[in-house]
C-alpha cells in the first residue's frame, strides 16, 4: 500500500499536526462532480466551502444526493459507488478500512473540544447522575458502530464496567428530543455534529447533561471525510483542491462565527430544513487549517486493537491520511 499523509502547502510535522494551506486552491481545467450524502441539521466544511465559492476555480461541483442517518450508511454508499465521498466517525472509518475498503481519510469533518462536543442528556428527574448509573439503561444514539457508540464503550471501559453495559438504540437526530421527553429512552446522546438539536433541547429545558465525549476522549478529531483511493488516483488535483477548500472554509467559520451561523441557516432553508436551529451551531471544532494530529487516529487504533476489532499492527496512520504531494494508485 502506498503511504499517504495529509498535507497541503506546509511541511509535514507529525508532532505538531498536519495542516492545510490555501495555496492548493488553483484553477484547474478538469471539472469533477462529487456526489455526497448530507447530515440533517448541520453541514460539513466542504459544503460551506462550496457555498462560499471556494471550489469555482477548481472545477469542483458538489451534488447532494440525499441524507445519511449516520457514518456507516455513508461509508456503505461510498463503497458501493453511490457517492464519491463518505463522512463517518473515526472508529467507523478505521473498521471500514480494516475490512478491506480502499479508503483514504481526506480531512477531519469535525472535532471535539471544550466548545464543540457530544453530550449525553437525561431528564431532570432521572436517577442517572454519572456513567456508572448507565448500566442497564437505554441510550439513544444516531447510529451503531460510530462515534457515540464507541464513546459509550470507552466511558464504560474507563469506569471499570463491561463495554456493553447499556442498551443502545438508534434514533434520528430530529427525533432525539421527543424520544427522551416521552421517556422511550433513559438517555439521549446529542453528537458534536448535532449541536443544533442540542441547543433546541436546552432551550426547552428540563434536561441535564451527565457527561460529554470531551470528558472521555479529550480534544480529538471526531470523524473524517473519506475518499476512495481510486478517486484520488484519477483526480489528484481535484482531491487536493477539495481538501484545501474545506480547510479554508473551516478557518473562515472559526473567524466569523456569526456569519457562519447565518450561512448555515441559509443552507438549511434551501434544503427544506428548519433554519432556526442554526443559532445553536458552535462551529466545526477543528484546529486551524483543519489540522490532524496522530492522536486523532492512534487513540482509536489502540482502542480497536484492545477490543479485538482489528488485528494489532494492521492499520498505520501513514497509510490512512491523504497527502496530495504523494502519487497514489488504487490497489
Amino acid at each position: 500500500m502506498t503511504a499517504i499523509f495529509r498535507h497541503v502547502g506546509l511541511p509535514l510535522v507529525l508532532a505538531g499536526g498536519l495542516t492545510f494551506g490555501a495555496s492548493t486552491l488553483t484553477a484547474q481545467a478538469e471539472e469533477v462532480t462529487i456526489r455526497y450524502l448530507a447530515s440533517q441539521g448541520g453541514i460539513a466544511p466542504h459544503e460551506l466551502a462550496d457555498y462560499l465559492g471556494y471550489y469555482k476555480d477548481a472545477g469542483i461541483k458538489l451534488d447532494r444526493v440525499g441524507y445519511a442517518k449516520g457514518g456507516p450508511e455513508s461509508l456503505f454508499a461510498l463503497a458501493s459507488g453511490s457517492v464519491d465521498l463518505g463522512s463517518a466517525a473515526t472508529p467507523a472509518v478505521l473498521n471500514s478500512i480494516a475490512s478491506g475498503n480502499d479508503f483514504v481519510a481526506a480531512y477531519p469533518s469535525n472535532g471535539v473540544n471544550a466548545t464543540v462536543k457530544s453530550t449525553f442528556y437525561v431528564l431532570n428527574d432521572s436517577p442517572i447522575h454519572d456513567i456508572k448509573d448507565l448500566a442497564g439503561k437505554t441510550i439513544a444514539i444516531n447510529t451503531l458502530g460510530a462515534h457515540l457508540d464507541y464513546t459509550v464503550r470507552e466511558a464504560f471501559h474507563k469506569a471499570g464496567l463491561p463495554e456493553t453495559s447499556a442498551n443502545l438504540v438508534t434514533v434520528p437526530g430530529p427525533q432525539l428530543e421527543q424520544t427522551l421527553r416521552s421517556r422511550q429512552v433513559d438517555v439521549a446522546a446529542i453528537g458534536y455534529w448535532q449541536q443544533t438539536f442540542g441547543g433546541a433541547l436546552l432551550k426547552t429545558g428540563g434536561v441535564r447533561g451527565i457527561f460529554t465525549d470531551q470528558e472521555v476522549l479529550g480534544d480529538i478529531a471526531g470523524g473524517f471525510i473519506v475518499l476512495r483511493r481510486d478517486f484520488i488516483a484519477a483526480h489528484p488535483d481535484t482531491a487536493a483542491a477539495f481538501v484545501a477548500g474545506a480547510a479554508k472554509a473551516s478557518d473562515w467559520a472559526n473567524a466569523h462565527p456569526d456569519e457562519a451561523r447565518a450561512t448555515l441557516a441559509d443552507i438549511l432553508k434551501a434544503r427544506g430544513e428548519n433554519p432556526d436551529i442554526a443559532q445553536y451551531w458552535q462551529g466545526f471544532g477543528l484546529r486551524a487549517g483543519a489540522a490532524t494530529e496522530p492522536h486523532d487516529l492512534t487513540f482509536w487504533i489502540d482502542t480497536l486493537e484492545r477490543g479485538g476489532k482489528i488485528a494489532k499492527g494492521k492499520l498505520k496512520v501513514e497509510d490512512i491520511l491523504f497527502n496530495p504531494k504523494i502519487k497514489t494508485a488504487a490497489k
